[in-house]
């Protein structure tokens, strides 16, 4: 009998601390409740790549466990690089700084940029809400380049793009070296806006662009104000619905060498404008923040909502598929040195 009653009472006393060691467990607050987060946004405010995070933040906010409140501060400067230094050197670790760059900060790194202070491998990549999209090279309809076969055989070809180094830039060249462009000019120091009115205008012949220009300039294709002539497909085999009938520029890269500059160019847009973390981010509070981005992109109402903040469709890059596309990326010197003679001003090299 003792015996039992000795049993029972070490029965009662080990529920009792079961359920008194329980209760802090239960009732202890998130961590993120409460608190605010800074987004370091690499852009100055107002642009494309605002919108996007934007679009995104009700739905960090929703998923992260505490609902935290967003606080924007803004890094404009080199392309994103400063901001990614910047998230890059900090060494905060309780989770409450998150970045957002473009995907220039990859090309950079990769590239060997000067002024690239940090390692693109210790960098964590957390995900990106665009990141799918479509070139097309397109010429002013007064030409007369209504085949491709017209525009190969034309001379002369004028370019417009914003800068040198510039991704309109880079891939335009890249389009004129595998379409065969004879004696193609390059003509710089246009914002989008402006080079789409210096297209009408005459100033300039052509344009390698992605597909939001339709958002920007629907006459385009509703009064047949241009002519559109290849595609590239980011990632490779998306179709757009306004441009499935025209060749994929991979078509034309006839050697090894060509085509491994168009796969170095598309996992560098497949990046696209990726969040970051302070590498020195503890692995629990960053998973927080990964799990939140993956039940956010993965939300109908994100798709609706980003619709009608950015105006295109949402295009999500999971946290483990924007680490993979950085992973993949080529390193091999020759492709990287051919990539940045198509980036700089210098003659086309033959492809």
């Amino acid at each position: 009998m003792k015996t039992n009653e000795l049993r029972l009472a070490a029965s009662a006393a080990a529920c009792t601390l079961v359920f008194l060691f329980s209760i802090p467990a239960y009732s202890q607050a998130p961590f993120y409740q409460g608190k605010s987060i800074t987004l370091l946004h690499g852009r100055a405010p107002g642009g494309s790549g605002d919108y996007r995070v934007r679009a995104v933040l009700p739905f960090l906010q929703k998923y992260i466990p505490g609902n935290p409140t967003f606080v924007h501060e803004y890094m404009d400067g080199v392309g994103g690089r400063k901001a990614a230094i910047h998230i890059f050197t900090i060494s905060r670790t309780d989770g409450l700084v998150i970045g957002n760059v473009g995907g220039g900060v990859v090309a950079n790194a990769v590239l060997g940029e000067p002024g690239v202070q940090y390692d693109l491998d210790k960098l964590p990549f957390v995900g990106s809400p665009y990141s799918a999209t479509h070139y097309v090279f397109a010429t002013r309809r007064e030409l007369g380049l209504t085949h491709l076969d017209k525009l190969r055989a034309a001379s002369g070809i004028r370019i417009g793009a914003q800068s040198v180094g510039h991704t309109n830039y880079t891939i335009g060249r890249i389009f004129a070296a595998l379409l065969g462009l004879k004696d193609s000019k390059y003509v710089t120091g246009y914002s989008i806006p402006e080079r789409d009115v210096a297209l009408l205008r005459g100033e300039i012949d052509a344009i390698a662009n992605t597909d939001d220009f339709y958002a920007r300039n629907p006459e385009w294709i509703d009064k047949k104000l241009v002519d559109f002539h290849v595609v590239m497909e980011i990632p490779k085999g998306l179709k757009h619905p306004l441009f499935s009938h025209l060749a994929d520029i991979e078509t034309f890269a006839k050697t090894e060498r060509g085509r491994k500059v168009l796969s170095l160019f598309r996992l560098f847009r497949l990046s696209g404008s990726p969040f970051i973390l302070p590498p020195a981010t503890q692995k629990d509070r960053a998973e927080i923040i990964k799990e939140a981005i993956r039940k956010s992109f993965k939300d109908p109402e994100f798709v609706k909502e980003y619709r009608k903040v950015v105006g295109e469709d949402a295009t999500p890059l999971l946290p483990e598929e924007n680490e993979r596309a950085i992973r993949e990326l080529a390193r091999d010197p020759e492709t990287i040195e051919l990539f940045k003679k198509f980036a700089g001003a210098g003659p086309l090299p033959p492809l």
